[in-house]
């Protein structure tokens, strides 16, 4: 399953302080943009650690809603701190997605679609699940022009590495992360009444311990990066990736924009997938 997806994943507690934090707080704007009906059955594809759903149950009277994500780490995180019958999780590949044809009333998808290689492939998987009439939504980062945070970090790591450049070329030309290109995809896929539009939210660090304590973890690009330096190396990049963060104040909170590009369509009614 793990083919389908260049995102390191390991556990969901790191996920958690990663992304996880931040994903809750994307949920809800995405939601206002995709909408919510009680009584729909939804699928969340790359549901991580839970945050959409448990946003989405909030919200309306949902009937039932599954969730798949690429890691058994994250799936039980999600399972373990669920307390709605409503809801499931399980291990599942975007890209082959094990659902009958035309099952769900609506079908989501946050922070995945930037991490999936064949990103078309998953898309049509998200169409073929979804039933005629359905919206099908996805949000994923503006990480080239709108992704402070994480800008921070791999400009700073830039500087000092060329291996780092490479990463962070990687890193910001991922599928789905450029103007019009979710718009584009959905209308490829077929999608009727295309909207593409940017999520704003507000990324909040107490401090350089906490914003620099997942690039130590085992989540995510940072943190893939970070184990491949020595000690030495690490301890530089920390000291460099500080200045950047306390930028001529003392150490303490600090606040990112952090944008995000989204898309809704719906599946043509009287069309098969």
């Amino acid at each position: 399953m793990s083919a389908s997806s260049t995102f390191t994943a390991a556990d969901g507690d790191g996920y958690e302080l990663l992304m996880g934090r931040w994903s809750r707080r994307l949920a809800g704007p995405f939601l206002d943009f995709v909408g919510t009906t009680d009584g729909e059955c939804v699928l969340d594809v790359g549901c991580g650690t839970g945050s959409l759903a448990f946003a989405l149950t909030e919200r309306c009277q949902i009937k039932q809603l599954r969730g798949a994500d690429f890691s058994p780490a994250y799936v039980e995180h999600a399972t373990r701190h669920n307390r709605d019958p409503r809801i499931t999780f399980e291990a599942g590949d975007a890209c082959a997605l094990a659902f009958p044809d035309r099952s769900f009333d609506r079908v989501l998808s946050l922070l995945l679609l930037h991490f999936v290689p064949r990103a078309d492939q998953a898309i049509a998987e998200m169409r073929r699940v979804a039933r005629p009439g359905a919206v099908v939504g996805a949000a994923v980062w503006d990480a080239r022009g709108g992704f402070v945070a994480n800008r921070i970090f791999f400009d700073t790591a830039a500087v000092l590495d060329p291996k780092a450049n490479e990463r962070r070329a990687r890193n910001y030309t991922r599928p789905m992360t450029r103007p019009g290109e979710l718009a584009k995809a959905w209308r490829a896929a077929g999608f009727s009444d295309v909207v593409e539009t940017t999520l704003s939210i507000r990324m909040e660090f107490a401090s350089i311990d906490d914003y620099w304590a997942p690039c130590v973890g085992k989540d995510g690009p940072g943190a893939e990066y970070v184990v491949t330096l020595s000690d030495a190396e690490r301890t530089r990049l920390r000291d460099a990736v500080r200045f950047a963060y306390v930028d001529g104040e003392p150490d303490g909170p600090r606040s990112y924009a952090a944008l995000a590009w989204a898309v809704k369509g719906i599946v043509p009614r009287g069309q098969t997938t």
